[in-house]
C-alpha cells in the first residue's frame, strides 16, 4: 500500500505499515537480510512474529513437564523490572523476566562476524572485528527452552520459568513490600561466566504520580532505523551515541518530576540487545526499565526486521501492559518521526483517555531516511493525533535550539504567561505568585494536580511546586 493510499484509507496501523514497507523496499532491507541469513546459524525465520506452533506451546506451557534447572554451563540473564501494587489485592508484584542460553559454536560466530563486516563494507581483518564479535554473540547463542532459573530477593526464593520456545521466562510474582521509589536487588548463583547477567534490581513504583515512556531508536539513541547498513553499523561497530541534546532534555525532565517518577524505555529491538542497550541507557539517561521484544532470532537479519515491521502494533501492546500496572499514573510519552511512534502514541491516548498527559515527538531531520519529508508532514501528525487536544502533543526538532515557542500554559495561580523554551526546556526567569524569580519549563504547567487550574500552594499562598 502506498503512503498516498494509506492517508486516504487512514488508520494508525495502515499508515505505519505503509511507511515501514516503503522504507524497507527503497533501502533494500530484504537484500541485506538475505545476505546475513546465509550464515550457518540462521535456523530461525525473520522477526515477523512467532509461528503458530511456538505461540501455542508458550501459551499453554506445554514445556512444563520437561523443564530442567539451569546449570553453570548456561548463560543466564536477569532483567531489571518495575514493581506495582495490584489493583485487586493491594499487594506488591512484578513481572520477572529471565533468559537462558547455551554458549555459541566458534565456527558459527566467525561466520556471522565476517558477514556483518562485509555487509557494512569492512575488510575481514578490520580493527572493528573484535567489537563486532562481542556484540553479535547474543544473537548466536542457542536458546534454552524448558529451563528453570532460581533467584533470590530479600532472602525469598524466586522460581522463574520454565523458559518458553524463545528461551525467555516471564513470571508475575508477589514480592515483599517496600517504599515507593525504592530499589531492591535480586540475584542468582547459577549461570555465571562471560555474558551472564546474574544481578538485577526491582524499582517500586507507587500507584499514583508521574511516569515516562520513551522510545529508544532514533529518539534518544542514533540507530538509523531507516537504513539496514546504518542499523548494523550503529549496533555492531560504532560506539552507541545519544541524539544530540536529548540527554540534557531528559535530565531536565527528571529534575522537574517527583523523585518517584517511573521511567520505561520501549524499543522494538529483540531482547538479544538487552546488555548493549542497558549500558547505553546507564551512561546517558535516567534509570528505568527496558522493555524489548520478547522473541529471539538466531540471525542478525532478525534485528533488521524487528526494527522495521509491526512496530506500532508492538508498542501499543506494551503500553497497554504498563497501563495495567500503573493505571493511575500520569504518563509522558516521547518518540520520533522516523517510524510509527506518532501513530502508536495517538492510538494509546485514545484507547486510555486521561492516562497520557503529554506526547513529545522529535521530528527527525538529521537522518537521510527514505520518505522522511512525508513522515514529517504536518498532515501526518494531525491524523496521528486526531481528537487529541492540541496542547497535549508537541513536535520539536532540536532540543538545543533557542527560543522555540511550543505552547502557552499558566505558570502559577492567577497568572498566565507564555512559556518560551530554550529548545524544549526553558530556563528563563518568570515571576511566581509568591514574588520569587524562579526557573520554569514547559513541564511546569503540566505539574498541576489533575483537574485543577492552579498549582498547589503552601501556607504562605506560594506555589509549592515552585518555591525552594
Amino acid at each position: 500500500m502506498s503512503l498516498k493510499m494509506a492517508y486516504k484509507n487512514y488508520t494508525p496501523s495502515t499508515l505505519a505499515i505503509a511507511m515501514q514497507l516503503k522504507t524497507r523496499k527503497e533501502n533494500k532491507f530484504d537484500e541485506i537480510e538475505s545476505r546475513l541469513s546465509l550464515a550457518k546459524s540462521s535456523t530461525i525465520p525473520l522477526a515477523q512474529g512467532q509461528s503458530r506452533l511456538t505461540s501455542w506451546l508458550n501459551r499453554f506451557n506445554i514445556l512444563q513437564p520437561f523443564a530442567k534447572p539451569a546449570t553453570d554451563n548456561d548463560i543466564v540473564w536477569l532483567l531489571d523490572n518495575t514493581a506495582y501494587k495490584s489493583v485487586r489485592t493491594g499487594t506488591w508484584q512484578a513481572e520477572f523476566v529471565a533468559a537462558v542460553f547455551e554458549r555459541e559454536d566458534k565456527e558459527t560466530l566467525m561466520d556471522m562476524v565476517t558477514r556483518v563486516m562485509r555487509a557494512v563494507g569492512l575488510a575481514d581483518d578490520a580493527v572493528e572485528r573484535d567489537t563486532v564479535e562481542e556484540r553479535v554473540l547474543p544473537f548466536l547463542w542457542d536458546i534454552r527452552p524448558a529451563t528453570i532459573v532460581t533467584a533470590s530477593q530479600n532472602s525469598k526464593e524466586l522460581k522463574l520459568g520454565p523458559t518458553n520456545m524463545n528461551g525467555l521466562t516471564s513470571n508475575m510474582l508477589k514480592i515483599s513490600s517496600s517504599n515507593s521509589g525504592s530499589l531492591v536487588k535480586a540475584s542468582t548463583k547459577i549461570g555465571g561466566g562471560r555474558g551472564s547477567i546474574i544481578k538485577m534490581q526491582t524499582y517500586y513504583a507507587g500507584e499514583e504520580g508521574w511516569g515516562i515512556i520513551s522510545d529508544i531508536d532514533d529518539t534518544i539513541k542514533v540507530t538509523m532505523t531507516s537504513d539496514p547498513v546504518g542499523i548494523l553499523r550503529e549496533t555492531f561497530i560504532n560506539a552507541p551515541a545519544p541524539i544530540p541534546g536529548m540527554p540534557e532534555l531528559y535530565s531536565e525532565i527528571k529534575s522537574f518530576l517527583p523523585k518517584d517518577a517511573a521511567w520505561f524505555y520501549l524499543s522494538a529491538s529483540p531482547y538479544n540487545l538487552y546488555p548493549f542497550l542497558k549500558e547505553f541507557r546507564k551512561q546517558y539517561y535516567p534509570p528505568g526499565t527496558l522493555i524489548l521484544r520478547d522473541s529471539s532470532w538466531k540471525t542478525v537479519a532478525g534485528l533488521l526486521s524487528a526494527l522495521t515491521l509491526r512496530t506500532e502494533e508492538y508498542k501499543v501492546d506494551r503500553m497497554k501492559k504498563i497501563n495495567r500496572w500503573l493505571p493511575k499514573r500520569n504518563m509522558i510519552v516521547i518518540g520520533d518521526s522516523t517510524q510509527s511512534d506518532p501513530e502508536a502514541y495517538g492510538e494509546m491516548y485514545r484507547i486510555m483517555p486521561g492516562w497520557i498527559r503529554l506526547i513529545l515527538i522529535r521530528k527527525a531531520t538529521d537522518v537521510a531516511a527514505v520518505g522522511i519529508d512525508e513522515k514529517n508532514e504536518p498532515e501526518r501528525f494531525k491524523k496521528a493525533f486526531k481528537d487529541i487536544p492540541r496542547d497535549a502533543w508537541h513536535v520539536f526538532e532540536d532540543p538545543r535550539e533557542k527560543g522555540t515557542e511550543i505552547f502557552d500554559k499558566p505558570s502559577c495561580a492567577n497568572q498566565s504567561s507564555r512559556v518560551v523554551l530554550n529548545g524544549i526546556i526553558n530556563i528563563g526567569r518568570e515571576q511566581c505568585n509568591g514574588g520569587r524569580a524562579l526557573a520554569h519549563s514547559f513541564l511546569h504547567g503540566l505539574m498541576m494536580h489533575p483537574g485543577e487550574n492552579k498549582h498547589p500552594v503552601n501556607e504562605k499562598n506560594q506555589c509549592r511546586d515552585c518555591t525552594t
